[in-house]
């Protein structure tokens, strides 16, 4: 790792497309301005593990919760094949001829 003491105002080059400009620097914070091209990622190294973690985090299976997503989903289908095999109540079909004319 090449370490190096810059002022503010003053610059540090890499390769032939990427200034850091140190801005400021207070106490115990530092202000630098990257300039690179569109196609270079620049990212803070503790967002990325932030985002890596949560990934990893939101990856892994709740056992807890599958079961419970299960146990759902048998009572689900306990109450349908209840429903199902219970006889319907019969409704009364009117007579499809037509009323006597009234004179």
């Amino acid at each position: 790792m090449l370490v190096l003491t810059r002022k503010p105002g003053e610059k540090i080059l890499i390769g032939d497309d990427i200034v850091i400009t140190v801005l400021d620097a207070r106490g115990d914070s530092v202000r630098i301005g990257i300039d690179a091209p569109r196609g270079v990622k620049i990212q803070r190294d503790e967002v990325v593990r932030a985002v890596s973690e949560a990934n990893l985090a939101a990856s892994q299976i709740d056992t807890a919760a599958e079961d419970r997503i299960k146990r759902s989903l048998e009572v689900l289908a306990a109450l349908q094949s209840a429903q199902l095999s219970q006889p319907q109540p019969q409704t009364a079909t009117p007579p499809l001829s037509n009323p006597p004319a009234e004179n």
